[in-house]
């Protein structure tokens, strides 16, 4: 993938149209071969404590749950048309039955910034350093919607990861003035 280390000053993505197509979220150590990898489709980008940051929720259900809560860091990857059949697997098979990177034909890869790893098929990796996390609130959901996403209670758990890098196509970055 032709992809480049981008400025995070440079960095041009629409926060809401960046969450129609789905991410890979990746925690855990790439080094140590323990990592997983889940698809998402919800999520924030954005400034919070003056730090450019993502923010990403896992159900404590998930398998990936184990490794975004023990790790530091976490990866975002996004893929270009033709990999809806290795994105719909790994969101819909658990890493603790298979290995289901494996079974996708993606190939993890190693990073400078962070531990967790990305993919080299990805067109887009956004490297993050946890800096905050918060269980959601059932008692404080204030839209019907919100609590008809939990039937079986299985609540999100928020983490906010500060930007460390990108790798990016040019579509993803602007030149600095």
């Amino acid at each position: 993938m032709n992809r480049k280390s981008v400025d995070l000053k440079q960095f041009d993505i629409s926060t809401l149209n960046a969450w129609n197509h789905w991410f890979l979220l990746t925690a855990g150590d790439f080094s140590s071969a323990k990592y997983n990898s889940m698809t998402i489709s919800w999520g924030a980008f954005g400034v919070m404590w003056e730090r450019p940051f993502a923010q990403v929720v896992v159900r404590p259900s998930r398998y990936t749950y184990q490794f975004i809560d023990t790790y530091p860091d976490f990866t975002l990857s996004a893929f270009p048309a033709g990999y809806e059949e290795a994105l719909s697997l790994m969101g819909a098979v658990s890493g603790r039955d298979r290995d289901k990177i494996k079974e996708s034909g993606l190939t993890p890869v190693k990073l400078a910034e962070v531990g967790a790893p990305a993919f080299a098929e990805a067109e887009l990796i956004i490297k993050c350093r946890k800096v905050y996390y918060q269980d959601l609130n059932p008692d404080h959901f204030l839209a019907d919607y919100v609590k008809e996403s939990y039937p079986a209670g299985d609540i999100h758990r928020v983490y906010y990861g500060e930007i460390v890098g990108i790798e990016a196509p040019e579509p993803f970055y602007r030149p600095l003035d």
